[in-house]
């Protein structure tokens, strides 16, 4: 219970409503001891779901996995929207335009939000305006403008329409607001709308139900919970070294490969990630070196 891999590993955990992604991220550091925690995504405090996190020598991976899509189970109330997009925020807006609608606009108004689209974040975010975080801006009462961004919305589907509340499931790429989303859908329909519940069910290739629930200093980690660096990365292109050559990348050394393509990708020996490098004309570049095996399988003695 509650020992860091060596080469440092990945943790998912189910984030209850209330706390922010900070306090489970404080809440793994004094479990384990372990300064380095770091997030590949955070979550609203009023949401829960899947938080993936990256601990020890691990945390060098997280520029790597903050790209990931993600899916949420949400639910929109319809008529009534907040400053801040969700169920936290001061109502600034009250009507009865969604009396009116039918199910079958509802859906279609949802499907027509699917593939790349320009998103207004929300005032009330970590986007910078001038070097602060837009959130600070908004609490002081200042007007905030953000531009859009591109986001992709993957798929997108009616999970339930029992007006004025829409529950919806919703696979997005990095980097969307899902507030921002239950706002457009309401001025899609001609009416207000906020978000009133939201649940990230999965990150990448990981789901919810394989992570870790409840407060890490009570209930522990087992060691079945940590996922490997190198398994992090099962969707990229893995190169296997020989004990000479991962010896020479471990030192951070290029080295020359045949018949590679061109990209980037986790370079293994005897099962364990050394580096995340870049081939670049058949030249092996390491970008990140991580720590060498365990004892038991350092390199040169096993």
């Amino acid at each position: 219970m509650n020992q860091i891999p060596p080469g440092g590993g990945i943790l998912l955990l189910d984030k209850p409503e209330g706390p922010t992604s900070h306090d489970v991220v404080g809440w793994v550091r004094r479990a384990l001891q372990e300064r380095r925690v770091g997030h590949t995504g955070t979550l609203d405090p009023f949401a829960s779901g899947l938080l993936v996190l990256c601990v020890g020598p691990a945390t060098r991976l997280v520029p790597y996995l903050v790209g990931a899509d993600k899916t949420y189970d949400a639910e929109a109330r319809l008529g009534v929207g907040t400053d801040t997009l969700d169920r936290e925020g001061a109502v600034v807006s009250d009507d009865e335009a969604w009396a009116g609608l039918t199910e079958t606009t509802i859906v279609s108004a949802l499907a027509d939000f699917r593939g790349e689209l320009q998103q207004i974040p929300p005032a009330f975010s970590a986007k910078k305006v001038g070097g602060e975080a837009a959130h600070r801006k908004a609490r002081r009462g200042e007007t905030v403008k953000l531009d859009p961004v591109p986001v992709t919305i993957h798929e997108i589907e009616a999970l339930e329409v029992e007006l004025p509340r829409v529950r919806f499931r919703v696979r997005v790429s990095s980097g969307t607001y899902v507030r921002a989303l239950a706002r457009d859908l309401g001025t899609a329909l001609g009416t207000a709308a906020h978000l009133t519940h939201l649940r990230r069910t999965a990150v990448g290739p990981w789901p919810v139900g394989e992570a870790l629930s409840g407060d890490p200093r009570e209930g522990g980690i087992p060691a079945e919970a940590w996922i490997a660096p190198l398994d992090a990365l099962v969707d990229w292109p893995h190169v296997a070294l020989g004990e000479e050559e991962a010896l020479r990348l471990a030192q951070g050394q290029r080295i020359r490969l045949q018949g590679v393509d061109d990209g980037r990708v986790a370079a293994h020996w005897n099962g364990s990630l050394l580096a995340v490098c870049d081939i670049v004309d058949g030249v092996l570049r390491p970008r990140r070196v991580f720590p060498p095996p365990a004892p038991e399988t350092r390199l040169g003695t096993a």
